[in-house]
């Protein structure tokens, strides 16, 4: 009777193992079949369901900063992986998880954004609606950083920099970089930032202003040197902008390009020929019409 129940036992146990060594290889043989299938053909497979932060605040019973440290490593990963052909889809999503979870978690925002733009980068010639997604999650992002913490200058000056350089958007990096200088203990090479935006949108009167302002409020010699260059380079524009505007009139009008800029003044189309900042010629070229400074702004 106890051999009996003995190989009972054994039989039982034989057949447990037998059942979990298939049910291990069925896994394999699924697992290596799926892994065949490009993740692009299946939109959305890269995360199977993703909860809110509200949900995610109730369900992690206290210990909120915990579970965003812990979404946070994950996500760090999970977009380190060129792979995942639509890891951008949700990006904003995931990074609005972990920062309603801990507000005044720093990283996310600023990595959250980063992450956003080198999607957009990574984007923009296959996918251009992608892109420009991933492009407004970043600010999406940054704008959230800055209404949880008004009091890190870190975010505007962020947003205003992928304005300026990524997007070449001047109006937009003018009022972040504005939004920037607002909070205490933002550097004071901001105020500098926001002035040659307003130069590269095509404001050249507020352009000439901002930076006389700066360089009358110079507390040394190499910021007051920083905004003369640009004064020249203002001004430089200003006045190329007058002296073609009267050459095409002078053409126009004879058939031709003067031979000098003097000739501008002899016909009535200019008061009087301007000089740069430091008071010498521009240098004109008859026979194209080009109008230059003869040395660069930053080499005065």
């Amino acid at each position: 009777m106890a051999k009996t129940s003995f190989a009972n036992r054994r039989r039982g146990t034989l057949l447990l193992i037998g059942l979990l060594v298939a049910s291990a290889a069925g896994f394999s043989a699924l697992k290596a079949a799926t892994d065949r299938i490009a993740r692009k053909k299946i939109p959305g497979s890269s995360i199977i369901y993703i909860p809110s932060g509200k949900f995610l605040k109730h369900a992690t019973f206290g210990y909120r900063a915990l579970a965003a440290d812990a979404i946070y490593l994950w996500a760090i990963q999970y977009y380190s992986t060129p792979a995942i052909d639509d890891r951008f889809d949700h990006l904003d999503h995931i990074f609005a998880i972990i920062n309603e979870l801990d507000l005044r978690f720093q990283d996310p925002y600023e990595i959250g954004a980063m992450i956003a733009v080198q999607g957009a980068l990574e984007l923009r010639a296959e996918r251009p609606e992608q892109a420009a997604k991933a492009m407004r999650d970043a600010f999406t992002i940054l704008d959230r950083g800055a209404a949880n913490n008004p009091d890190q200058w870190v975010y505007p000056f962020n947003a205003g920099h992928i304005a300026l350089i990524n997007l070449r958007d001047y109006a937009l990096a003018e009022k972040y970089f504005e939004q920037c200088m607002k909070i205490p203990g933002a550097p004071e090479f901001v105020e500098r930032l926001r002035a040659n935006a307003i130069f590269k949108k095509g404001d050249l009167q507020t352009s000439w202003e901002t930076w006389l302002d700066i360089y009358n409020r110079a507390p040394d010699e190499r910021t007051k040197k920083i905004a003369s260059n640009h004064l020249y380079r203002v001004k430089a524009t200003i006045d190329r902008g007058a002296l073609e505007k009267a050459l095409a009139e002078y053409r126009q009008r004879s058939g031709r390009l003067p031979s000098d800029l003097a000739a501008l003044v002899r016909t009535g189309l200019l008061r009087e020929v301007p000089k740069d900042l430091d008071g010498k010629d521009y240098v004109y070229d008859p026979a194209t019409g080009s109008v230059k400074t003869g040395i660069s702004p930053w080499r005065r």
